[in-house]
């Protein structure tokens, strides 16, 4: 009963790895702070669903991890 929790946000660590590797390419750090410049692009279709589902899963993470360290 308590590997479920660990289970849990080991699937979601797994899953949050490859979408975060299958991002398109060259959006680097230099982005983050304005370097590159690069015209702006929205994110359409397919990439904006892989975005959405990052953020979602980034979330699950952290969530998943502060309840590892409250049943811890």
């Amino acid at each position: 009963m308590k590997n479920i929790p660990v289970i849990i946000q080991s699937l979601i660590s797994v899953t949050l790895i490859i979408l975060i590797l299958i991002q398109a390419k060259g959006v680097g750090l230099g982005r983050a702070w304005g370097g590159g410049g690069e015209f702006y692009k929205s994110r359409r279709g397919v990439e904006k669903i892989i975005f959405n589902l990052t953020v979602l899963f980034a979330v699950l993470f952290l969530a998943s991890s502060i309840l590892n360290i409250i049943l811890a």
